[in-house]
């Protein structure tokens, strides 16, 4: 169990990569999204509310395994995150590298989540890159629309 617990939580071993595993990670999100970016709104938002509810688990669960809150190898956070980014976006290559260029940026920067770090265990892991995921998709919105 322990090893499928790590397998998802750092999103197919991409966290592993030895520099920018949370890049590594997205970049897995990017992948996921491009099989669910054909679905329909809902069942896209059904997904993602289930990954976001394994995240909060799996991420908690790792923390143990690995000893440490919020370990860099868990990138399941921004695999949801970036999936969170794309929402009701239009699908093209344009909106991909821009999604994933500003969830990087928000996720990276971090700005005013440090109460939201502050939480222990999975949760605390996969809020503040839901967080970024929504600020970036309403960037990338509010754009959409000028």
């Amino acid at each position: 169990m322990k090893r499928t617990i790590i397998f998802i939580a750092t999103g197919a071993y991409s966290g592993y990569f030895p520099v920018a595993p949370g890049t590594a990670g997205s970049l897995v999100g990017v992948i996921l999204y491009l099989f669910l970016c054909k679905l329909h709104p809902l069942f896209y938002l059904i997904i993602t509310i289930f990954l976001f509810s394994l995240g909060v688990w799996l991420s908690g669960e790792a923390e143990k395994i690995l000893n440490k809150k919020d370990h860099s190898y868990i990138v399941i956070d921004e695999i949801v995150g970036f999936l969170v980014t794309m929402f009701l976006l239009p699908e093209g290559i344009w909106f991909i590298i821009g999604g994933f260029f500003l969830f990087r940026l928000l996720d990276i920067l971090k700005p005013s989540f440090q109460q939201i770090e502050r939480i222990n265990g999975g949760l605390g892991v996969m809020l503040d890159d839901i967080v970024a995921g929504i600020l970036a998709n309403l960037i990338l919105q509010s754009l959409r629309l000028l």
